[in-house]
């Protein structure tokens, strides 16, 4: 049978996203307006950080206000529209670069992209539906993987400098490049996010950007306690406080397994591989205990595992039959406990259990298999 063209299907993605967003998304975006109103203090020269803004507080780094404030100058309904419409693009490039990238493809598009879309889909949706921003982050990450494969260093130490502005967690890139003696790209990665920090005094002056890096600081730290027990924290802090209740058991233990979770990780890193391009497991392997080591890590920001669920979905060869049933179970138990399916409260159950926290801990062990068996 014959393909169909390319513009095919896009214009087919335009028309549905178009039809989604008038019906739905259009009325929704309840973060993006978080990052409209930062962007419209920045031009205006006021504080970012307000207390009074209750759980819709800027969280993010001044210089993230600033890329946002040309947005914020536009009437809400168009600024949504193209943040919604960035969003969905940024989508497609995820899939499309994780799957192009892949090194030793053993399995055919349809069925990476179908199953990694099953295994994930219920967060993208919620991701666009609050018009967030971790697609960007993600997108920048796998940029910086086709950089790699170019061998253009510093481009991909400069996408994930930008990865970093627009989520701080991306800063775990850093130690990597330097355990991987990238230089060229470490430094790229300091010098720009240098620039970017000190960007802001531009429009506050020295001092004026010294006070918003601590305010920032302070929001960070003094917010994170009251959303562990969210039910839809899937961090490791959030599992023992939802376990044991916020304490001095709960962060201490939630301490020692981060850690333990880190070495793990760092042992997969420094392991000799014959593969061919390590750093696509490399890579997956860091985005995918981000939103497990943030203690805000909201369920929703495992999206950040695509290219990780893809390549697991490529090597499923590479395990015994019941270890494959094991890691599909754990693919499900994330992707479909959704509550429409289960209701509010077997959802609240579930999710308060903390099982989607432990089923990508699952995951995040098979990726480190593969690394020890020198399949990927």
């Amino acid at each position: 049978m014959r393909r169909f063209p390319p513009w095919i299907g896009a214009a087919c993605l335009v028309l549905l996203a178009s039809a989604v967003f008038a019906a739905r998304v259009r009325h929704e975006m309840a973060d993006f307006e978080v990052y409209r109103v930062g962007g419209a203090r920045v031009v205006a020269g006021e504080s970012l950080y307000r207390a009074e803004d209750g759980h819709w507080q800027f969280k993010y780094l001044p210089v993230f206000g600033f890329a946002v404030a040309p947005l914020s100058q536009l009437p809400p309904l168009p600024a949504r529209a193209i943040w919604f419409a960035l969003l969905v693009g940024l989508l497609v490039v995820l899939l499309n670069r994780s799957l192009a990238l892949l090194p030793d493809r053993r399995h055919g598009s349809g069925f990476l992209v179908g199953l990694t879309a099953v295994a994930l889909g219920k967060f993208y949706l919620h991701e666009i539906n609050l018009g967030q921003s971790n697609l960007l982050l993600g997108a920048a990450v796998i940029g910086a993987v086709a950089a790699w494969r170019g061998r253009r260093d510093a481009t991909a130490g400069a996408l994930l400098a930008a990865a970093a502005m627009v989520k701080p967690y991306a800063i775990v890139f850093l130690p990597y490049l330097i355990v991987r003696r990238r230089w060229r790209s470490g430094a790229a990665f300091a010098g720009v996010l240098v620039a970017a920090l000190a960007l802001p005094a531009l429009r506050y002056g020295w001092s004026g950007n010294l006070s918003l890096l601590g305010q920032w600081w302070a929001v960070i730290t003094t917010s994170t306690a009251p959303n562990l027990l969210g039910q839809d924290n899937v961090s490791i802090a959030g599992m023992y406080a939802a376990w044991l209740g916020i304490g001095p058991a709960a962060t201490w233990l939630a301490a020692g397994t981060s850690v333990l979770v880190v070495l793990a990780c760092g042992y997969a890193l420094i392991l000799r591989t014959p593969a061919r391009f390590p750093a696509y497991l490399d890579v997956s392997l860091l985005l995918f205990v981000i939103p497990l080591l943030s203690p805000q890590g909201w369920d929703y920001v495992l999206l950040l595992g695509t290219p990780a669920v893809m390549l697991l979905l490529d090597r499923l060869g590479e395990f015994a039959r019941p270890q494959r049933w094991l890691l599909l179970a754990c693919m499900a138990i994330v992707g479909l406990t959704i509550w429409d399916l289960l209701g509010r409260d077997l959802y609240s159950v579930v999710m308060m259990s903390r099982v989607v926290t432990l089923c990508a801990l699952c995951q995040i062990w098979f990726l480190i298999r593969l690394r020890a068996r020198g399949a990927a």
